[in-house]
């Protein structure tokens, strides 16, 4: 039985992961701070999920069917990711720890550099003396800045990123090409593209906008609602990862990046009519200048990771958002 680490197991991708690598008869191990950018308490609820109750911070906590075990802990702790590399043998190791958000990397930039880079290194250094099957990290599309060419292929330049968030990101492409160059570990880096469905994150714009409708508040919409985005539904998501886990980079050095996204980019207002239809209620809009660090439109190429996998997203947008509105109004007991 394979054995997996998982960082950030309690975060959106990192516990839809859990719960699937689980079910596939992985022995999963599972870290994640569980930090207070948004709501912890969600954070929590996704672990009650997968069977762990009561995680506190430095303490091992396993799920009754004992193919999971959590520990409370970040991973630029260096003592606590190198123990657990010593406590288990991993065959796979994937990395999706991070500080997340576009807009809030621009004022709390330490935070970001602390977890996204420093949170990193130990998981190669640890890689580096124990060297698993493969090292798949999370990287991220906003690091293709303001690039014109379309669709984002994984060879166009990607050397002006417009967000701290995103210049993190691109450093933790560099550290992994390096550290496998230099150690021969196999290593994957994933280019998420805006990634929704239930048990999502609060920060995210559709996540926001049905909050804001429910409790009868303004949504803003931002570029006055000129933008695009490649949405893509979270089960597409693990669908890929799973498919690439056992598939890691055969060339020297073996390290390789691929776009995992929906490669079908939506109208910002069209995702918005959508998810007014699914929740029943309309939401007051109100129209906002483009903000600094987003980036006008997101569309991946995803044909390289199609090639390699066979990967092709299956759900569009109604079937996604219906998925969400229904877990998102029962989840907050809204009417």
């Amino acid at each position: 039985m394979s054995r997996v680490l998982i960082t950030g197991a309690a975060g959106f991708i990192g516990f839809h992961l859990t719960k699937k690598l689980m079910n596939k008869g992985f022995e999963i191990t599972g870290i994640d701070e569980i930090n207070d950018y948004y709501e912890p308490k969600l954070k929590r609820d996704r672990l009650q999920q997968l069977g762990i109750q009561n995680a506190k911070p430095g303490t091992w906590v396993s799920n009754p069917d004992g193919n999971l075990n959590f520990i409370q802990a970040s991973t630029y702790d260096k003592d606590i990711v190198e123990d657990i590399f010593d406590k288990y043998d991993f065959d796979y190791v994937i990395h999706l720890a991070a500080q997340a958000g576009v807009r809030n990397s621009i004022d709390n930039p330490y935070k970001y550099t602390q977890s996204n880079i420093e949170g990193f290194l130990p998981i190669l250094e640890a890689c580096r003396h124990k060297t698993p099957k493969h090292l798949i990290f999370a990287s991220s599309s906003s690091i293709y800045g303001n690039n014109t060419k379309i669709p984002f292929e994984e060879s166009d330049a990607v050397d002006h990123p417009i967000s701290l968030y995103a210049a993190t990101k691109k450093a933790n492409e560099l550290m992994a090409h390096t550290y496998s160059h230099l150690y021969n570990i196999p290593v994957t880096g994933l280019r998420f593209f805006t990634v929704y469905g239930p048990w999502g994150r609060p920060d995210m714009a559709y996540f926001k906008f049905a909050k804001a409708i429910f409790e009868g508040n303004e949504i803003e919409i931002f570029n006055n609602g000129d933008l695009k985005r490649d949405f893509t539904y979270i089960d597409d998501i693990t669908e890929g990862i799973e498919k690439l886990l056992d598939k890691p980079s055969e060339d020297s050095p073996t390290y390789d990046i691929f776009n995992i996204g929906n490669s079908h980019p939506v109208k910002l207002m069209d995702f918005i009519s959508t998810l007014e239809q699914e929740l029943g209620k309309e939401a007051k809009k109100v129209y906002k200048p483009m903000q600094p660090g987003d980036v006008y439109k997101t569309y991946a190429s995803t044909e390289k990771l199609n090639k390699k996998t066979g990967y092709q997203p299956a759900t569009n947008l109604k079937e996604g958002l219906s998925v969400f509105a229904e877990w998102f109004l029962n989840y907050y007991h809204y009417k």
